[in-house]
């Protein structure tokens, strides 16, 4: 018999330096209320001038490996989501194997775009089944993008923060853990998202610098189509071949993309009364970080309870998407994270058809 293998911990940072509305639409020249009613987005945070991809994901993973109740010399493997790291070279895996001290672990990236938490989730899967199932593995989405925008683009500039998630995995109980996961490329969309310029096509010249081709690009009606389009069906998908009906699912964490496109997609789902777990409203769009950072607060806040059934939706540059399937099995951790400050309870107003009320979609 396969062992169960899933979530023992979770952890998130979020840096402390906290961007308003206001502040941002000065310089892509809109209104903060536009931005709010068109994304839901009413904050986000934004890494410290010294803060790197590998401090933000080594925050959390100390979070997650003591919620976990394991050391860090445990693990067997970690595996970094993200598509700002530290530099080109080395993986910021190996940066933040060592400054958690995970001396006996095997550390590489994962550059899926906002869809790579789950494509490590899956990895990180994968490689404890070889071994056996016994072992741990540290999966963690990180990204900085506020070092990649342009901030007079208005299509990119409101949308993103800073953050990092991180999750521990290992052996659980009997009828938990993951279930089943599905993983799909659409690369002949793959100019919807990008950043043209400081790779082996387009190395860094004065040209690419003076145009501005290093920062993060993105096509929203194109990448909002693409989401409307490819997720109920890798979801349905999902589902049929799990044996599993929609209106059984409990829970539905998505990529973190867009407030007012997440409550619209989670109409045309068929998921029944499933809670939608949101934090975009107070952190943004945070690339890869933001499943794993909604699942924390989820997790600390006793929103989950074991034995709920609960989906992950990732999706993202490249085109790539995927989604998870899993049985919870972790109680809450004990206490909040030191470093955020309570969510606001403000939730109540009507925000972009009901998107203001982060992460309280109740049944």
């Amino acid at each position: 018999m396969s062992a169960n293998i899933g979530i023992r911990g979770t952890g998130s940072y979020l840096p402390e330096r906290i961007v308003s509305n206001a502040e941002i639409a000065v310089a892509a020249g809109v209104d903060p209320g536009w931005i709010e009613s068109r994304t839901g987005i009413r904050e986000r945070r934004r890494a410290a001038p010294g803060q790197a991809t590998s401090d933000l994901a080594a925050a959390a993973a100390d979070r997650a490996l003591t919620a976990a109740g394991i050391c860090a010399s445990d693990l067997d493997h970690i595996i970094v989501a993200t598509s700002t790291p530290d530099h080109p070279q080395p993986a910021t895996a190996s940066i933040v194997q060592h400054l958690v001290g995970a001396r006996n672990a095997a550390a590489v990236d994962v550059n899926a775009v906002c869809s790579g938490f789950v494509y490590a989730l899956a990895m990180a899967e994968g490689l404890l089944r070889t071994g056996g199932g016994t072992g741990h593995a540290l999966v963690i989405g990180a990204d900085i993008y506020s070092r990649i925008l342009d901030y007079s683009d208005r299509k990119t500039a409101v949308l993103f923060g800073d953050g990092a998630g991180a999750v521990v995995l290992g052996p659980v109980p009997p009828a938990h853990g993951l279930i089943r996961t599905h993983l799909r490329g659409h690369g002949d969309e793959h100019t919807l998202i990008s950043v043209p310029a400081g790779g082996s096509r387009r190395p860094a010249t004065e040209s690419t610098l003076r145009d501005g081709d290093h920062y993060f690009k993105m096509d929203g009606r194109g990448v909002r189509d693409f989401v409307g389009r490819q997720v109920p069906a890798a979801i349905h998908d999902l589902l049929s071949s799990s044996g599993i009906a929609a209106t059984d699912v409990e829970h539905l964490v998505p990529h973190q993309a867009n407030g007012v496109m997440l409550n619209d997609l989670s109409r045309t789902l068929g998921l029944g009364a499933a809670n939608l777990h949101l934090t975009v409203g107070h952190y943004g769009n945070t690339g890869s970080a933001s499943i794993p950072v909604t699942l924390d607060e989820a997790a600390r806040a006793g929103r989950i309870a074991p034995g709920d059934l609960l989906l992950l939706a990732g999706f993202g540059g490249g085109m790539n998407l995927g989604v998870t399937l899993g049985r919870w099995s972790m109680h809450p951790p004990a206490g909040p994270r030191s470093d955020v400050r309570p969510l606001a309870r403000d939730m109540g107003r009507d925000v972009g058809r009901d998107m203001g009320r982060d992460m309280v979609l109740a049944r």
